[in-house]
């Protein structure tokens, strides 16, 4: 919650000047990321895997996949997302979208500048939206790395407009981030996975052993928290059900990692420099043990993809990733 608790001025939200950050990270963080987004999950040595978490083939430095830019927007609010005058409850905060443009190759490790703007403002009566812009610079060189765009829905947040009609503010152009529609045939490819090895285990089992089944589901969720996106709505049972939910539920960003990495393997044969932007919107959650479908639509240099969970049959992310080429080996 906003630690201003003055009457919401949109020409004060507009003219507000976000810290900034630095973030440091190293190959041992690059590398807790991808197995926190299931890297060699389901196969220790996998040659399109193995790269993103040890110095396979003698390689120098172990690559980055490119979905780990999202932590950096995390690590650029480090007093969360308030803004003068907007006050919401953080355990009704939900994730709705996240934009990451990827100008270089991101380093195994590095110290980066982080610049934050308000890129966006909306009253939607029972909620607000609110669009934060987050550009990451190397420190030592000044070259901008990166950019992320992340969407949040504040529930219980909005009605702060002053006039009859809603407030709504943007700072970019709208095709900046087109949408785009599923296709309706076939996908290009279906890549499954699960984002728990213990996935076989079935709901039909005692109250006894259902809570020791249900924490080590959780393992996943828990191992990707020590990424930096420490929100108990995903380890805290108690705080899961004040915000809606049966249990504990898996990060936004980590169903996007999964999603992101099957493209990578499926399409780009494992390059993640082929990835030059991410667009993802997150439509229903996802609990830790079940299993995603990724399916991808090739349409030129773009892949458009949507993630379903197999046992719901409910998408529950979709969205598109564009490419500065295509592996000669598709």
């Amino acid at each position: 919650m906003s630690s201003d608790a003055s009457e919401f001025d949109p020409d004060r939200i507009k003219s507000y000047k976000f810290p900034e950050t630095t973030y440091t990270y190293s190959e041992r963080d690059v590398a807790l990321y991808a197995l926190g987004i299931g890297a060699c999950a389901r196969d220790a040595v996998d040659v399109d895997q193995l790269k993103f978490v040890y110095h396979d083939k003698g390689q120098k430095f172990i690559q980055v996949l490119p979905t780990f830019a999202a932590l950096f927007s995390l690590g650029s609010l480090p007093g969360g997302l308030g803004l003068p005058g907007l006050k919401y409850d953080p355990r009704l905060l939900l994730h709705g979208q996240q934009y990451i443009e990827l100008y270089k190759p991101l380093p195994s490790n590095a110290c980066l500048k982080n610049t934050v703007s308000l890129a966006g403002l909306h009253d939607k009566g029972k909620a607000a939206v609110l669009e934060i812009e987050t550009k990451s610079y190397d420190k030592d060189s000044g070259a901008l790395l990166c950019m992320n765009r992340t969407t949040a829905f504040l529930r219980g947040a909005g009605g702060f407009s002053k006039s009859s009609h809603p407030y709504s503010y943007s700072n970019y152009p709208k095709d900046k981030v087109p949408s785009v529609k599923t296709p309706k045939g076939q996908p290009f490819v279906v890549f499954e996975d699960c984002t728990q090895p213990s996935q076989a285990c079935s709901i039909y089992f005692t109250i006894a052993r259902m809570k020791v089944i249900v924490s080590y589901l959780l393992v996943l969720a828990l191992l990707y928290r020590l990424s930096g996106d420490y929100n108990p709505l995903h380890s805290d049972p108690t705080f899961a059900k004040v915000a809606g939910f049966t249990r504990p539920i898996l990060h936004g960003l980590c169903t996007l990692g999964f999603s992101v990495r099957a493209i990578v393997k499926c399409i780009c044969r494992g390059d993640p420099n082929l990835v030059k932007c991410i667009s993802g919107r997150f439509l229903l959650h996802v609990y830790p043990g079940e299993t995603l479908l990724t399916e991808m639509w090739l349409e030129g240099l773009r892949v458009i993809y949507q993630t379903k969970v197999k046992e719901r049959s409910r998408t529950v992310l979709s969205g598109y990733v564009d490419l500065h080429g295509l592996s000669s080996s598709l």
